[in-house]
């Protein structure tokens, strides 16, 4: 083997070592986002919460992450990504603290809207970051690691849920040291939020924040150990590109008419879309809804594992083949399968028999088909728009204006997520389950045409031409 080849498998090593650190925080975004689904019952019986105060629990952390990733571009592009994560360690560390600990439901969301800022923050840096240091060639497949950790995130917390759960009798019952299954449930949060704080300390920073803050000399040291080769004609050309005489604004993202740049306004569709397709009501609600269908507590809570485990198999999926086929092909796919998995559930949910108390009841084959068509579903997402929106929010925006334009987009995904999160329950309460998956239909038959028609594939172009 010649010593470029071993060369650039050292390179590539500590690439992908440096990429899952900062993925971490990805890991720490799922997992605080979905460890709430199974406390959310003992809560409210534990401070006689109505389902407004339930609700607002739930759905402020949402806000509070639009909140984070809002400011985590600047205090990115400020301090560097390396300090913005570190405090967004900390953050997740006392706010899985704090909500295994609350007095009443008030302070518990206090604690949860801290986690929020966190997931915020963390939803920007990590994207930032893992764009900025992956050579062309694993940029898209680096940058999948974002979702994958997600996912994983959300997988880990719905198991540790469901073995402290069973393994007490329930979230209410007393688990170790007499203490109630559910505050455990948030504690479990606290190993991987501390070794996240660790894991940054030990990484190095980005080489374009370097160039940026002109440290050429660390910058060129960094590069050396992503890729190797003439690393001064790399700096030369971030040093082109980063044209920062000055740090960015918001104004930056404004074009002369005084409105949103054309790009920055795709990079928030590309994000609304995300939520708008309904993800997030399978894993937030995914238990109420399958026990809404007939599923004891017990089995619901073992499809919401296999569903978890479902989307990480998919991600592995997307980053083998994101570099390789690109990233518009698979979103065109991913919106294709989801308009006809989506449509599918709909028309069974909307023709479903109802019970006395209103919930849809499917008899025979259509139970099965229903939970083909959301694992199916899942199954679609997780190949095309879970982690390939996430790599091009990375990548297709220009050094001048990634900070900036990263915290705009991700921002928006929250108040979209927040908006799906909070009107899922009344639209079931009101209009049932075929209605709500009606809507999300239409949101994915309109996000083909949006890929068609805006979407510019950024396969294997370097960060400097975008």
């Amino acid at each position: 083997m010649s010593s470029t080849t071993t060369r650039r498998k050292s390179n590539t090593f500590y690439v992908i070592l440096i990429a899952g650190a900062a993925a971490l925080g990805g890991f720490l975004f799922g997992f605080d986002t979905a460890v709430i689904n199974g406390a959310v019952t003992a809560i409210s019986k534990a401070f006689n919460a109505n389902s407004v105060q339930i609700g607002l629990a739930v759905s402020l952390a949402l806000l509070g992450s639009a909140v984070g990733a809002i400011y985590a571009g600047k205090i990115a592009d400020r301090y560097g990504r390396v300090k913005a994560m570190v405090a967004a360690s900390v953050l997740f560390t006392i706010s899985a603290i704090g909500s295994g600990l609350p007095f009443g439901i008030w302070d518990f969301t206090f604690w949860r809207v801290l986690g929020g800022l966190a997931v915020g923050a963390a939803s920007v840096i990590a994207p930032a970051y893992i764009a900025e240091c992956s050579p062309t060639h694993l940029r898209g497949r680096l940058g999948s690691l974002q979702q994958l950790a997600i996912v994983v995130g959300i997988f880990i917390a719905l198991l540790c849920n469901y073995f402290i759960a069973v393994s007490a009798g329930s979230a209410e019952s007393p688990f170790l040291f007499g203490i109630a299954a559910w505050r455990w449930m948030f504690w479990t949060e606290i190993p991987p939020a501390v070794l996240y704080g660790m894991s940054a300390l030990m990484i190095p920073e980005s080489p374009r924040y370097l160039v940026a803050q002109g440290r050429e000399p660390e910058a060129a040291n960094v590069l050396t150990k992503i890729l190797g080769g003439n690393v001064l004609a790399k700096i030369e050309e971030i040093r082109q590109t980063v044209l920062r005489e000055r740090e960015p604004r918001f104004s930056d993202l404004l074009g002369r008419n005084g409105g949103l740049l054309r790009i920055v306004w795709i990079g928030i569709g590309l994000s609304v879309f995300q939520q708008f397709v309904g993800i997030n009501v399978i894993f937030y609600y995914s238990s109420v809804l399958w026990r809404a269908v007939g599923f004891s507590e017990q089995s619901s809570l073992t499809i919401t594992v296999i569903t978890g485990a479902v989307n990480i198999i998919t991600t592995l999926i997307a980053i083998a083949f994101v570099d390789k086929f690109g990233r518009k092909p698979l979103l065109i796919l991913g919106s294709l399968g989801m308009t006809l998995t989506l449509g599918t559930m709909a028309t069974i949910f909307g023709t479903a028999q109802l019970d006395a108390a209103g919930n849809p009841t499917l008899s025979g084959s259509a139970g099965i088909v229903a939970l083909l068509a959301a694992n199916l579903y899942v199954f679609c997402f997780g190949f095309s728009w879970g982690p390939v929106v996430w790599v091009l929010l990375g990548e297709m925006f220009n050094n001048k204006i990634r900070g900036a334009a990263l915290s705009v987009a991700a921002a928006m995904q929250w108040v979209a997520n927040f908006a799906i999160s909070t009107t899922f329950p009344p639209i079931l309460q009101y209009f049932g389950l075929g209605s709500a998956y009606g809507l999300y239909t239409t949101a994915a038959a309109i996000s083909l045409f949006f890929v068609l028609f805006f979407i510019k594939e950024t396969k294997g172009i370097e960060l400097e031409d975008m």
